[in-house]
């Protein structure tokens, strides 16, 4: 069974990850929580946990310097970070560092716990083995390099209306067929959905500034029919533009 810290600055988000998730059937026990880097280390000698779930952006201490002072003192406890779209190249670090995996904010029901899960499969497949990053120690020609880039892409031409995989694909000089099953395999999800969720987060971003019409939000991330739009970000998010534009108020 690992025994899980979690760590996130935002109250509602940490309580969400313990209570929501059922950890018994993940082989999982949640042992504590913390709010920064600071206080998880304290928290790590205090109960010793096996996995940590962090997310990176934090006051008093980041996620990146939390892990960087573990691996100093020779702790390996496994690590999964959770990043917003726009933190990605400060999520290479932190995979640098041996996290095992990371989620994408925002994250959605099932995301955490298929992480987890991959983790647990990886663990029976190499018990006793130490387990590293997809992307943590891979030469600069490994197939990893590419998905990094097809990231950096998209994050570049998000808002375009006429981005495929294609044209990832011929940006990196890939085939279609190399790209989408090497995104998939190292990130759990195809190019086409992080694209629809980097969107959706910048839509939110966008969002919270009320003078801003959503149809004006759909077009500024890339959508030309509004509708679709709209579905797509009720069915990420759990409410429709307006409704989270008017939570913002």
């Amino acid at each position: 069974m690992l025994k899980v810290l979690v760590v996130e600055d935002e109250e509602m988000i940490r309580k969400g990850i313990v209570l929501a998730v059922d950890w018994a059937a993940l082989d999982c026990v949640v042992v504590g929580e913390a709010a920064n880097g600071l206080e998880a280390l304290k928290a790590v000698e205090r109960l010793d946990p096996s996995l940590i779930i962090t997310d990176l952006k934090m006051p008093q201490m980041d996620g990146i310097e939390m892990l960087r002072r573990l691996r100093e003192q020779g702790n390996n406890v496994y690590v999964i970070i959770l990043t917003a779209y726009d933190s990605f190249t400060y999520a290479q670090s932190a995979l640098r560092l041996g996290a095992v995996d990371f989620l994408l904010k925002p994250f959605h029901d099932g995301d955490l716990e298929q992480a987890v899960t991959a983790l647990h499969r990886r663990l029976d497949a190499a018990p006793g083995a130490a387990i590293v990053s997809p992307i943590s120690g891979l030469k600069k020609g490994d197939k990893s390099k590419y998905v990094l880039e097809a990231m950096d892409y998209i994050g570049t031409h998000y808002n375009d209306p006429n981005i495929s995989i294609g044209a990832i694909a011929q940006h990196l000089g890939l085939s279609e067929g190399h790209l989408s099953h090497t995104f998939k395999k190292e990130t759990d999800y195809t190019p086409l959905n992080y694209l629809t969720r980097y969107r959706i987060h910048k839509a939110m971003e966008l969002l919270r500034d009320c003078r801003v019409k959503v149809y004006e939000v759909a077009e500024q991330v890339g959508y030309r029919d509004i509708t679709y739009f709209s579905a797509t970000f009720k069915k990420l998010v759990g409410m429709s533009p307006s409704e989270y534009q008017d939570t913002s108020r």
